[in-house]
C-alpha cells in the first residue's frame, strides 16, 4: 500500500520560499523576501537590502532611524532597494519576463513597489503581513491586480521544523 506523501500547497511552499529569502536583507528595520512566479516556476526573487556593490546599513546605520522617519512614509528616505523592486529587477538583469507573473512577498507593497509591480505586468500579488501605506492599497484598487493575503493551513515547514529542530 503507498503512503500519500503530505506535501505543502503551492501558496505555502512559495511563501515559505520568500521567508527564507527574506533572510539574506541587510536591512536593520525590517526583513522582506519576495519571489516572483510563473506557472508554478521560481522566476526570481529579492530581498531589501542595499544596491550592489555598495555598502549595507548594517554598517552605516539606518538613515530612516536617525531621521525619525515614521514607517510607512519617505520611501526615498532609504539607501536600500526593497524586495519587490529587487525581485523584478533581477528578472529584468537576466531577460526574465514576469508578466503575467504572481509576487509573493513578505509584506504588502508599498507605494513605489505596487506602481512598478503593475508597470511589470504582475497580475497577482499574495502577502503575508500588511503595511500602512494607503497610497499604495489605493493605485493597487484601480488596477485588475489580484490581492490575496497569505493564510497557512497549518504550515507543512512549522510542522517539519517542530519534529526535526536543528
Amino acid at each position: 500500500m503507498m503512503h500519500r506523501m503530505e506535501r505543502p500547497s503551492n501558496d505555502e511552499y512559495f511563501m515559505d520560499m520568500a521567508r527564507l529569502v527574506s533572510t539574506r536583507s541587510t536591512c536593520i528595520r525590517r526583513k522582506v523576501g519576495a519571489v516572483i512566479v510563473k506557472d508554478k516556476r521560481v522566476l526570481s526573487t529579492g530581498y531589501n537590502g542595499s544596491p550592489k556593490g555598495t555598502r549595507h546599513c548594517e554598517e552605516l546605520g539606518c538613515i530612516r532611524v536617525q531621521l525619525n522617519v515614521p514607517s510607512g512614509t519617505r520611501h526615498e528616505l532609504c539607501r536600500g532597494v526593497h524586495a519587490e523592486q529587487n525581485a523584478v529587477a533581477q528578472a529584468a538583469y537576466f531577460g526574465v519576463s514576469v508578466k503575467d507573473s504572481t509576487i509573493y512577498t513578505t509584506t504588502f507593497p508599498c507605494s513605489m513597489c505596487a506602481k512598478i509591480l503593475i508597470n511589470a505586468g504582475i497580475k497577482e500579488i499574495v502577502y503575508d503581513q500588511g503595511y500602512m501605506d494607503d497610497l499604495s492599497h489605493s493605485i493597487l484598487k484601480e488596477t485588475d491586480v489580484v490581492i490575496r493575503e497569505y493564510h497557512p493551513a497549518g504550515s507543512l515547514a512549522d510542522k517539519a521544523r517542530s519534529e526535526y529542530p536543528f
